[in-house]
């Protein structure tokens, strides 16, 4: 904190009972904490502030009966977490799209006019922090969770350190909601990440690369009382829950600010992209001046009815897109191009660079794609290349300094066998990629999707990682995921650092994976194009493995977002005599392929076959509850309305533009209740 004058300190009144005196001191060390790190205007000196908090942990330390875990004497730290815990969000973290010009907003905007018809569309511009993601869930008031974004279904438990960042209100103040969660980064201003780095040199220890994954890092530190010692900031810009009572991103943000939190005042409301545009462009030009690192503006569709109607993606929502400004970029040597094998067969080349630090990180690899991406910007081993980060994260070559060529460089000729089995590689017409065809036989794909059937997102089998099943292929226990429950203790002791704990830990893994539901193992397969959302859709549609593998091409492209390359993977994959056997060794292990009782319970075909397009505010259930019934029923959801749209289940405020073509098409419009009814009384063939 910064020195003011010092104000003599007041004495409790000795009338105070000593319950009144502790929650009288946390309420004036609260309002403190949040002039100095949320407001910058602090009204007492560092001095008064720490002689109040030591009196108030001398208090609490004689009467621990008036215990608090929203007290401000926890932002010290000193809890030692050994594990941090595995925890579902309640609202699934998205990621956003990217854009890198104004014509990739004009396409998203129209875009969203088709969706939303001739609504009128304003956008929220706000800042995109680099930071580490998080969610802070509260429940009447108080801080009750804090969660990393992980894979955006679930993330890591970091409440015990998130509550040491000052800016982080433990107990909010004003109308809140009852029950929320609120989204933001952890960031690690400019200023604080300097004197950290002049410390660690002081003492003679390496300095931390950047603010970000400093952040990042910190929050997976096992001892609360260091990360407290760190100063780190949070900055927070949305909310999600049920009945918030909020009707706009803009309104958000000034609740937000009343409620305790932290909020970026560098927002503006826009009702264009031209807006938009100069508001990135003002930002562009200025975020330098700024304290934490910045790489973009988030431009969000301001009414969140509107949000609501445009929905999501499999990965992002459609109402927010990322405006990314122009990445650093640097030119470093290409010393040899490699190639890699994925588990799909898919020959990834890369380009092997002389180190460069680049945006904060050495970079010493880079993604050249695919044969086409080579030969169109003539890349060559030797060249000096231009490296940027893509999206700030993913390193790529994006051009050559030819005049720096050496005289006797010689084109690249992409490999046509493959380098690991040496099989001709081959390639389809309109793939990009080249692809090993020895599906069985080549050893990167083999433990490639075995690595991918024990991941987190599909069998979380825990006690095994990449490199345990890279030796247990080598050493012939492994030769596809159905030998894993085969694998016994003493078969696996004799392995290189493998002991008697490890050994049970990874045999108990395996067979604990057998309660993994449905669609992660569907996920877990490594079909080619089903990820998890897909897997989710297919699981739900064919409620069970036997009705999957039956399915032919015309019926999965019936199924809600499933086109035509997914169907005919998924009917490649399961015609194939090999996959047939493995599921069925599975089968007898006790893999669950189907879904289970509860996940059956009011799933029906009422709208089997049917597009249903959801639109306007309802009462009793809100859009995602109705999509989800839709769904459950075995319909298919749709954005906009076409020939093809069944139903359009109507709302208050809908758009008059979709009326009007539903009209136009003689599509009907039903109720909220109309469509309740539907749903309790099946319509009958």
């Amino acid at each position: 904190m910064v020195t003011c004058t010092s104000l003599p300190l007041k004495p409790l009144f000795l009338t105070m009972t000593n319950k009144e005196n502790i929650e009288s001191l946390r309420k004036e060390l609260r309002e403190h904490n949040h002039n100095y790190y949320v407001l910058d205007n602090p009204i007492i000196s560092d001095y008064d502030f720490d002689m109040k908090l030591k009196e108030l942990q001398k208090l609490e330390e004689q009467y621990p009966e008036f215990q608090d875990l929203t007290s401000p004497t926890l932002r010290v730290g000193g809890m030692v977490t050994k594990n941090f815990e595995t925890v579902v969000h309640n609202y699934r973290m998205y990621s956003l799209d990217n854009s890198y010009s104004k014509e990739d907003l004009e396409d998203w905007e129209k875009r969203i006019q088709r969706i939303l018809g001739d609504a009128e569309v304003e956008f929220t511009c706000e800042l995109k922090y680099d930071g580490a993601s998080i969610s802070l869930t509260y429940e009447k008031g108080e801080l009750v969770q804090a969660l990393t974004r992980g894979d955006g279904f679930q993330g890591d438990a970091v409440t015990t350190n998130v509550k040491t960042i000052k800016s982080v209100p433990l107990r909010l103040k004003g109308d809140y909601p009852d029950k929320f969660d609120i989204r933001g980064e952890i960031v690690l201003p400019f200023e604080g990440f300097a004197k950290m780095n002049a410390d660690r040199i002081e003492n003679g220890e390496e300095p931390y690369m950047n603010p970000r994954n400093t952040a990042a890092g910190s929050l997976k530190l096992q001892d609360s009382a260091v990360v407290a010692q760190r100063p780190l900031d949070c900055l927070l810009y949305g909310i999600v829950g049920q009945n918030t009572g909020i009707t706009s991103q803009w309104q958000m943000l000034e609740k937000a600010r009343e409620w305790g939190f932290k909020v970026p005042t560098a927002a503006k409301l826009c009702k264009s992209t031209s807006e938009v545009m100069a508001f990135v462009n003002y930002w562009d030009n200025n975020r330098h001046d700024l304290p934490y690192e910045t790489d973009g503006v988030v431009v969000k569709v301001n009414s969140i009815q509107h949000q609501d109607e445009l929905g999501f993606t499999s990965k992002s929502p459609r109402w927010a897109m990322a405006y990314k400004f122009k990445t650093e970029q640097v030119t470093t040597l290409l010393n040899e191009i490699t190639y890699q094998v994925g588990r799909t067969g898919a020959i990834t080349p890369v380009a092997n660079l002389a180190p460069v630090l680049l945006a904060g990180t050495t970079v010493k690899r880079a993604s050249l794609h695919n044969a086409d991406q080579i030969a169109k910007f003539d890349i060559r081993e030797g060249d000096t290349v231009f490296v940027e980060k893509g999206g700030e994260i993913i390193p790529k070559i994006i051009g050559v300094d030819f005049s720096k060529r050496p005289q006797d460089s010689k084109p690249t000729l992409y490999i046509d066998h493959c380098p690991e089995c040496s099989t001709q590689l081959e390639r389809t017409e309109g793939d990009a990629k080249h692809y090993c065809p020895n599906f069985y036989g080549c050893p990167p794909q083999i433990t490639g999707r075995i690595q991918h059937y024990i991941s987190r997102k599909a069998m979380d089998i825990e006690g095994i990682g990449g490199e345990t099943v890279e030796l247990l292929f080598k050493e012939g226990l492994l030769k596809n995921y159905a030998d894993l429950y085969t694998l016994t203790k003493e078969q696996i002791l004799p392995l290189d650092r493998m002991a008697e704990k490890s050994a049970a830990n990874l045999v108990k893994g395996i067979a604990e994976s057998v309660k993994i539901p449905f669609e992660r193992v569907l996920f877990a397969l490594g079909i080619r194009f089903v990820g998890e959302t897909v897997a989710k859709k297919l699981a739900r549609a064919y409620k069970n493995i036997d009705a999957l593998m039956s399915a032919s091409e015309e019926e999965l492209t019936a199924v809600n977002e499933i086109g035509e390359r997914i169907a005919n993977s998924v009917t490649e994959f399961f015609q194939n005599e090999a996959n047939r056997d493995i599921i069925s060794r599975l089968k007898g292990y006790g893999i669950q392929f189907s879904l289970s009782e509860k996940q059956m319970e009011n799933q029906t075909d009422t709208f089997k076959g049917l597009t249903i397009v959801v639109s306007g505010v309802f009462k009793s259930l809100s859009r995602d509850e109705l999509k989800k019934m839709i769904e459950n029923n075995g319909g298919k959801v749709g954005s906009s309305i076409s020939s093809k749209t069944a139903y359009l289940v109507a709302g208050d405020n809908m758009g008059p533009s979709k009326r009007t073509k539903a009209e136009s098409l003689g599509i009907p419009i039903i109720s909220e209740g109309e469509f309740m009814k539907m749903v309790d009384s099946p319509m009958q063939d």
